[in-house]
């Protein structure tokens, strides 16, 4: 075993038993389990501060917003972001994505202007841009993919045409594990001076992310996905655009001045942090980022391709299953399905054994309809999974089979 991956006693929801059964979690492209250095942050600020921020001269509103602040720090280092300027929390990557398209919609873009995304899509990124195509005349075009899985390169850069505005596609597909080549994606629309946003949610505790080196315009992620709590997330932004954009949101901490006559709104961040933010996520993202920094991506990598690997040769054996999507790179997911057992019946089954799976269209119908399938099981795996693990699901899902024989 990898010794930088920490302990599983690190993650205290692993502790349990589920049916008299040890828990293993194979769903964290839904969510990662919490370590407990990121539980301890968030109590901590509850127990001993639990003030509001940037409002306050007494002590504790100046523990808290300095923690608050800190923690945009530590996210801009995680990021390689040039300015925290650039960094503004949110309540995770869709509520990023919809703060980016309303502020857009607002003047920015016009009818016959075009976005341009992927059938890989989580539905996080598609739902705002097909509301700005219907009610403003924005053209949603979408690049395929293959029968794998992979995004057509030659598609994609025949629809970059020059009224094409924005490009957001997925790092990394939270539903068939594909990994997308981004920075040449983002090369190709920066040559036709479209914007680019990366949705980094699934990739961002599997693979480094750093902004400047991708050169992208805009990236979104969520907390709860990077082993950190739920309601939290960042929205990257070029300052330049950002300094651009108007507001998506209205209310305190956002402005300079206000009277019935004129708004004067606040400089970066503060411009699009409405109202009293989430400070006990923050703080616990910044936990999480510390986390994470202690296992390099490359081991993080490298232990979930084993794993993948290993799932992928195991289940082949398996009489009746079939992947889903196989792409070229594949990373900690691996979806499947198995003859006359619905997923969701495979899903309760796998629980009777204490194994948490997903079972569904993992908000990425489009992508179902795509391999004409209404729903898959998935696997996601994570640095606390373990070879044993599959040997466990493999065993399971011989009795459901067995079940419905």
């Amino acid at each position: 075993m990898n010794t930088t991956l920490p302990a599983k006693h690190v993650f205290p929801a692993l502790q349990q038993k589920i049916k008299g059964h040890n828990l293993i979690w194979l769903d964290s492209a839904s969510t990662t389990l919490k370590p407990q250095p990121v539980i301890d942050a968030v109590y901590q600020y509850y127990a001993q501060c639990s003030a509001n921020v940037h409002r306050s001269v007494h002590t504790p509103g100046e523990e808290a917003t300095a923690a608050y602040e800190g923690s945009r720090e530590t996210a801009r280092q995680f990021l390689h972001a040039k300015s925290t300027t650039e960094i503004i929390f949110t309540a995770g990557t869709t509520d990023g994505i919809n703060l980016l398209a309303t502020s857009l919609s607002r003047g920015m873009l016009q009818a016959g202007d075009a976005i341009l995304i992927t059938q890989l899509e989580h539905h996080a990124n598609i739902v705002p841009w097909q509301m700005l195509r219907d009610h403003h005349g924005i053209e949603l075009r979408v690049a395929p993919i293959s029968d794998k899985g992979d995004i057509d390169l030659e598609a994609f850069q025949a629809m970059l045409t020059p009224n094409v505005k924005l490009v957001a596609f997925s790092a990394l597909s939270n539903a068939i594990g594909t990994v997308l080549p981004i920075k040449e994606m983002i090369q190709m629309a920066h040559r036709i001076g479209a914007w680019t946003l990366i949705d980094a949610a699934q990739a961002v505790a599997t693979m480094p992310m750093d902004v400047q080196e991708l050169d992208c315009d805009f990236l979104v992620c969520s907390g709860h996905k990077m082993f950190g709590p739920t309601g939290i997330g960042i929205l990257y932004g070029r300052e330049t655009l950002l300094e651009k954009l108007p507001p998506a949101r209205t209310g305190g901490d956002m402005i300079k001045s206000v009277t019935f006559e004129k708004t004067t709104f606040n400089d970066l961040p503060a411009k699009f942090e409405a109202g009293t933010p989430n400070i006990a996520g923050a703080i616990g993202l910044a936990a999480a980022i510390n986390f994470l920094a202690t296992v390099p991506f490359h081991d993080i990598q490298k232990h979930e391709s084993a794993l993948v690997a290993s799932a992928q040769e195991k289940l082949a054996e398996i009489p009746g299953l079939r992947f889903i999507g196989t792409p070229r790179q594949q990373m900690a997911i691996v979806s499947f399905l198995i003859d006359n057992v619905h997923p969701h019946d495979a899903g309760s089954l796998f629980d009777d054994d204490g194994i948490a799976i997903r079972a569904g269209h993992h908000c990425a119908q489009p992508l179902m309809q795509h391999f004409q399938v209404p729903a898959t099981i998935r696997l996601s795996f994570s640095l606390y999974n373990e070879e044993n693990d599959i040997i466990k699901v493999v065993d399971s899902m011989k009795r459901i089979i067995e079940v419905f024989a």
